[in-house]
């Protein structure tokens, strides 16, 4: 495993980390605990020092899961953890400082952890951004002992540049991968400007970018790549980043073309994310220990040469731009 440096909190986190959004099995299924543990102890094994989680994944069930294998494990672990996506209706007027200070107490019960690492404030809507209180209340915890820095979770650029001019945010977790370029340009700039960790999230284009699907592909009742593909139930963005299905699937076959022979394209496309040097670390999630051990992979390869570096941006440019390039 390698390491890179998470902005102002001077952590060094490996580049390649766990997000744990089906970390209990697929979406939609029943959550498993023995999987969960057996995907955790695996990862941390393997060198992984940072795990994302969340207390609306799985009503919290992911949450205990990190908790549990973190507390039982000797390495120093970074958990990182968000908050406030369980406010309904999700709305900015419905957030309050009362409610995040409850999150957080809630959090640190269900992972039975004295102090959370990293605490994210989970894609808020647009308007909440510009409420300072919302973000003064995680000082007063951190003067508590109870979070060590705050982050934020987001679905847009804008949200990540507005984020950034509160000095207690140390980090920014956003879409970036091949079919989400975006980020490469201003939030970049500034994220060296105020030295921001940057986690990428959804490196994998809800699985679009491993190669491995079809216009037969299904996907479960209950997998938001079923349910939620025009934005039906949250932001349309977190689903294939939102990118239309069949599009991607005509641009992932260009992508083959340049990788001859290779049945996965999930390290290639990771490979693609860790080409820069803005870029603290990425949280893949893993439902099986196979697809966690694809994606640790992705250190051992060989660097992806300049050449193919600029066929895949490419076919982002020509294919993927067009449609979703100032949406997010």
């Amino acid at each position: 495993m390698k390491y890179r440096r998470l902005g102002k909190t001077d952590w060094k986190v490996s580049e390649v980390s766990l997000g744990t959004w089906q970390v209990g099995g697929t979406w939609g299924a029943p959550f498993s605990d023995k999987e969960a543990d057996r995907i955790l102890n695996e990862a941390i094994d393997s060198g992984i020092n940072f795990i994302d989680t969340a207390d609306v994944y799985s009503d919290g069930l992911s949450e205990q899961a990190v908790g549990r294998v973190v507390r039982s494990r000797s390495e120093y672990i970074y958990v990182a953890t968000k908050c406030g996506r369980q406010i309904a209706p999700h709305t900015a007027d419905n957030y309050t400082v009362k409610g995040l200070r409850k999150y957080v107490e809630d959090s640190l019960q269900r992972m039975k952890i004295e102090r959370i690492d990293l605490i994210q404030l989970h894609c808020m809507p647009t308007d909440a951004y510009y409420r300072p209180e919302l973000f003064g209340v995680f000082e007063r915890l951190r003067e508590e002992g109870k979070v060590q820095h705050l982050g934020v979770s987001v679905e847009k650029v804008e949200e990540a540049i507005k984020a950034m001019e509160y000095e207690n945010v140390a980090t920014v977790q956003i879409i970036f991968n091949l079919f989400r370029q975006r980020p490469s340009e201003l939030f970049f700039d500034l994220v060296r400007q105020h030295d921001i960790g940057v986690i990428a999230r959804v490196p994998l284009a809800s699985g679009l970018l491993t190669g491995k699907f079809s216009a037969q592909s299904t996907f479960g009742e209950g997998d938001h790549r079923q349910y939620n593909r025009e934005g039906e139930a949250f932001d349309r963005g977190e689903t294939f980043s939102g990118v239309d299905y069949e599009l991607g699937l005509q641009a992932v076959a260009k992508l083959k073309e340049l990788f001859p022979g290779e049945e996965n394209l999930a390290p290639i496309a990771l490979q693609w994310i860790l080409s820069f040097g803005e870029v603290s670390c990425i949280i893949p999630g893993a439902s099986k220990v196979e697809h966690l051990r694809s994606n640790v992979g992705a250190v051992d390869r060989a660097p992806l040469t300049e050449a193919q570096l600029r066929s895949m941006n490419k076919i982002y440019r020509q294919m993927i731009k067009p449609a979703v390039h100032q949406l997010w």
